[in-house]
């Protein structure tokens, strides 16, 4: 298997362990053949599932997964619809409701009586909040963001031209029968400049063909701005936000609105240093301590509070 590319942007001290090669799998769902990318641990006492945004992939997120993988986690990190390697037999059908159906299906099909962790990563925090929703078997989510699309201030952050994040609902009536099967670059929409303080590192996401290089539906844009999450008054399970303390593409004000409002326990880890994509030091070894402290609290039964 070739080198990851994304390995090279982490610490020199890093690289060894981040270069460790999965286990490739395969899962059939619906019309799709789901690649997932594993680290086993059987004798693992916690579980992790890392989950990308729209604008990667498992493998550009493999690195990190590693990283807590060498913690003693197991852990797999799925290809969403779209990207990565899963191979999907209609691409333009794909909405964001099939992202979210999905993962609570993958979960509910992995349940082995250990806890589970949702990493969600970028627009994908939310993402595993809303698969920690709608599912009986997820004990806590970490989420590098909370952006809530149905925040105005959100959608003006999360596009590449703001005032189309504010237009995002009226426009997506465009979106409909034939033209919301039209594919459309991500570069397009989303501001890649900003995914990393590494230039080298943003360049790599923006063109790489199964991540920011991919084509979307304009449906499945549609879909996201409109979908109707749970709301955060009725969430029962615990989320932490780690959030990089330089996400030039997310504010981290944006996150905690909507990390307040959310009734079960909640906490916030601010990942010193890190742009959006979290390769920087100190702030990864942040977020390796914060996993791990959230695997050891499901282990021992000690939760985090409000």
């Amino acid at each position: 298997m070739d080198p990851n590319p994304y390995a090279a942007f982490l610490a020199p001290q890093r690289q060894l362990v981040a270069s460790l090669e999965p286990e490739e799998s395969w899962w059939s769902w619906r019309a799709h053949e789901v690649h997932i990318a594993r680290a086993s641990r059987p004798e693992a006492a916690a579980r992790v599932l890392v989950v990308h945004g729209a604008g990667g992939h498992g493998a550009a997120l493999w690195p990190l997964a590693a990283l807590l993988a060498d913690q003693g986690l197991d852990l797999a990190a799925v290809d969403l619809p779209l990207y990565g390697r899963t191979a999907t037999h209609d691409p333009g059908a794909v909405r964001y409701g099939d992202w979210i159906h999905l993962l609570v299906d993958l979960i509910a099909a992995e349940e082995d009586g250990r806890p589970l962790i949702v990493l969600g990563a970028s627009i994908g925090g939310l993402l595993a909040y809303e698969a920690a929703a709608q599912s009986q078997g997820v004990a806590a989510v970490a989420a590098t963001c909370l952006l809530d699309p149905s925040d105005w201030r959100a959608r003006a952050h999360m596009t590449r031209f703001g005032i189309l994040g504010v237009l995002g609902r009226p426009l997506s009536v465009l979106a409909r029968g034939r033209l919301a099967r039209t594919m459309i670059p991500m570069t397009w929409i989303a501001r890649f400049r900003q995914m990393s303080r590494d230039r080298g590192l943003s360049r790599l996401c923006a063109t790489d063909p199964r991540g920011g290089g991919a084509r979307v539906p304009l449906g499945f844009l549609a879909s996201y701005m409109n979908y109707p999450h749970t709301l955060p008054e009725m969430m029962t399970t615990p989320v932490t936000l780690v959030h990089p303390s330089h996400d030039a593409w997310t504010p981290i004000e944006l996150s905690v609105r909507f990390l307040r409002r959310i009734a079960a326990p909640t906490r916030a880890i601010i990942l010193r240093e890190c742009g959006h994509f979290p390769i920087e030091e100190p702030g990864l070894a942040d977020l390796i301590d914060a996993i791990q402290e959230i695997a050891l609290g499901l282990v021992t039964g000690h939760h985090i509070d409000k």
